[in-house]
């Protein structure tokens, strides 16, 4: 049984992953697009989400990513979860908002693998993130 239905609105998504406390509180994480396979979360950067050189962690850009992944692979699916991450930085994150944007590249009945794209300003891409998912089907 899925967590969130195929044809749930994005305010109910948004309530859904409200509760990815470390996404939403701490990092300011929002769901800005759901669908099935599909998922775009940004957050405005901030002085709390950048590293001693002045840049952005890369636990900010890759908690972003997480977020997107995981409303792509649960949206329509049965309860699913990270299996492998893998995240390659591609440019130094600047401007003001981080959008990651995650889309499945392969579902099946037991793993899914999905593909997500931090990017900044005007598109720049400042990392990549591959995933693989689990559907836990009771």
């Amino acid at each position: 049984m899925a967590l969130i239905g195929e044809d749930a609105s994005l305010e109910e998504v948004q309530r859904v992953f409200r509760n990815d406390r470390f996404a939403t509180d701490a990092c300011g994480c929002r769901v800005v697009e759901a669908s099935r396979g599909h998922a775009v979360c940004e957050f405005d950067i901030t002085p709390g989400h950048r590293n001693e050189k002045g840049g952005v962690m890369g636990g900010a850009i890759f908690t972003v990513a997480d977020l997107a992944f995981a409303v792509a692979s649960n949206v329509g699916e049965p309860v699913t979860v990270s299996v492998s991450s893998s995240i390659e930085f591609m440019s130094a994150a600047k401007g003001e908002r981080l959008i990651a944007t995650a889309d499945v590249d392969k579902n099946g009945r037991t793993l899914g693998f999905y593909n997500c794209l931090v990017t900044y300003g005007l598109g720049t891409a400042c990392a990549r993130v591959t995933q693989t998912a689990m559907h836990l089907r009771q």
